[in-house]
């Protein structure tokens, strides 16, 4: 009788710090988060969105539809799914059907060996060659593979550069004009050595429609 009343104490304690924990960490913890986020970062808690001049839109910060976020990659496509040949294109993504798809976050999983994969990165050299008139030596890693996320809104500023051209062509502008505006997107490693330079193609699109004519 004392060791059944002794596990029913022990058990009572238990349930009793389990109900205590989760409310404190799992309720009280998320709420005080969420709230600190909403007050002091609006627009970073409610996923970085922009409206189609750049300016933070959505959540507090109201202003107008949003078009995109600063954190999640997306593609500049026509209705058919072809590259549009006026803007700078993302890296390729796995994620979901049609890439860049949020609730499918994740890369193709095969291994550099894997023939499929193989062949998918010779496909997409040999096409960014043709579109942008350079060499397939001259095309970066990153313009040919798909990040482990599938999400990612930068591209290398190698990448950057090599599309100025057929960009300046497509917009009927001077390319040292593009090439100057891409290089002053370009970010650095965060506190000089944690990641590498990289350029936001979303940010880098927007200053260029933003480019007088």
């Amino acid at each position: 009788m004392s060791n059944l009343r002794g596990t029913v104490r022990v058990t009572g304690v238990a349930v009793r710090a389990m109900l205590v924990l989760t409310l404190v960490l799992g309720v009280g913890y998320a709420l005080v988060v969420t709230g600190i986020g909403q007050l002091a970062l609006p627009w970073q808690a409610n996923g970085s969105l922009v409206d189609a001049k750049g300016a933070p839109t959505g959540g507090w910060t109201g202003g107008s539809a949003p078009v995109g976020s600063t954190l999640v990659g997306q593609s500049f496509t026509d209705s058919k799914g072809d590259a549009l040949p006026q803007y700078f294109q993302p890296r390729p993504s796995a994620a979901g059907k049609d890439g860049y798809d949020p609730t499918a976050s994740g890369g193709s999983n095969l291994g550099p060996n894997n023939p499929d994969l193989v062949k998918a990165i010779s496909e997409r050299r040999a096409a960014i060659a043709a579109r942008e008139h350079v060499a397939e030596s001259a095309v970066p890693a990153d313009a040919v593979t798909a990040s482990g996320s599938g999400l990612d809104p930068q591209i290398s500023p190698a990448y950057a550069l090599l599309q100025v051209n057929r960009v300046a062509e497509a917009r009927g502008l001077d390319a040292s004009a593009v090439r100057r505006l891409v290089e002053s997107r370009i970010q650095t490693r965060d506190l000089g050595f944690l990641g590498t330079a990289r350029v936001n193609v979303l940010e880098l699109n927007q200053a260029l429609d933003a480019l007088p004519r």
